[in-house]
């Protein structure tokens, strides 16, 4: 069997949405902030917009109009309800082992997302890992997305060639973070964003399922 030479070398996945099911969590413990500071609950597609960047701008895109000094109790009230229920969000189904076996392949891995250090720190131990990834990259120590600092600075720490990169996410933030970084990118569609939100950054293809992307990897990356 002729094996098609491979295009990529490093795979930046995104994190939430993409390798673990926590969109609802995220919306739901958005609302439940908003209500206890007693703002109106944000409906679940516009909660669905802002995942993906980092909380601050997340929520300042959110809800612009809210007084500065408002931001860090909307904060302190959305840690609390994702925290407290984080440790129980589930990989989606083959991710574990995926993940696994894309870096026996000889790929490199690594993680750019909107959530902080100390978060996905916690993610990674949780969900068994963080031991796959050779890098990462967390909104709170370079720009959010979409700029493309988070996927520039992996490359440049794994000394990675940025025509044989590819990031893996499944916002609008994630795909047009890659654009802005000159590299290609794979939507996916079971996280947060929508394929109508996807289609017009140009991925490669679109996924339904952690399997499609698995297989996609294996035969074309």
């Amino acid at each position: 069997m002729i094996r098609t030479p491979r295009q990529f070398d490093l795979l930046i996945f995104d994190w939430d949405g993409t390798l673990i099911d926590s969109a609802g969590v995220i919306v739901d413990s958005i609302q439940r902030a908003c209500e206890d500071i007693g703002l109106p609950a944000p409906g679940e597609r516009a909660s669905r917009q802002i995942i993906g960047l980092g909380l601050i701008q997340a929520l300042q895109a959110l809800l612009p109009d809210l007084p500065a000094d408002d931001y860090p109790r909307l904060v302190e009230r959305y840690r609390h309800h994702y925290f407290g229920r984080d440790a129980q969000i589930p990989l989606f189904d083959g991710v574990a082992s995926g993940i696994g076996q894309l870096h026996a392949s000889g790929f490199q891995l690594a993680v750019a997302t909107g959530k902080s250090r100390a978060g996905l720190s916690r993610a990674l131990e949780t969900s068994g890992l963080g031991a796959w990834f050779a890098a990462t990259r967390c909104a709170d120590q370079t720009h959010s997305k979409p700029h493309p600092a988070m996927v520039l600075e992996l490359i440049d720490e794994l000394d990675a060639d940025p025509a044989r990169t590819l990031v893996i996410g499944d916002t609008s933030h994630d795909l047009l973070m890659a654009s802005n970084a000159g590299v290609a990118s794979l939507g996916v569609t079971y996280g947060a964003h929508e394929a109508g939100d996807l289609h017009p950054h140009a991925p490669l293809a679109l996924m339904n399922s952690f399997a499609e992307v698995h297989a996609w990897l294996n035969a074309n990356a």
